[in-house]
């Protein structure tokens, strides 16, 4: 679940391959702002799949000239995002 005040989002919830369908949509819909920030703090379960969900979101945001900032990542997709080396594509931008 995605909610969103102006350019400041929150997702709540797991990042799954059960939901990351419903979120890459829901989420490709709500970043309209130039530079959106996206909080993760309140995650509570995170798979590959998410890896993949912040950087398409990413790609998205790009492709239409906005940029996105991701806060809070949990500890585990921090290492996920080591281990397969894309740590920088998370970053500010």
């Amino acid at each position: 679940m995605i909610e969103c005040d102006g350019g400041r989002c929150a997702v709540r919830g797991p990042i799954t391959i059960d939901n990351v369908v419903s979120l890459l949509a829901e989420g490709n819909g709500l970043f309209a702002a130039a530079q959106a920030t996206v909080d993760l703090a309140a995650v509570t379960e995170v798979d590959s799949s998410a890896l993949s969900l912040l950087l398409e979101w990413r790609r998205e945001a790009g492709r239409n000239g906005r940029s996105i900032r991701y806060l809070n990542l949990p500890a585990n997709l921090q290492s996920l995002a080591k281990l397969y080396g894309v740590t920088e594509l998370l970053g500010d931008g």
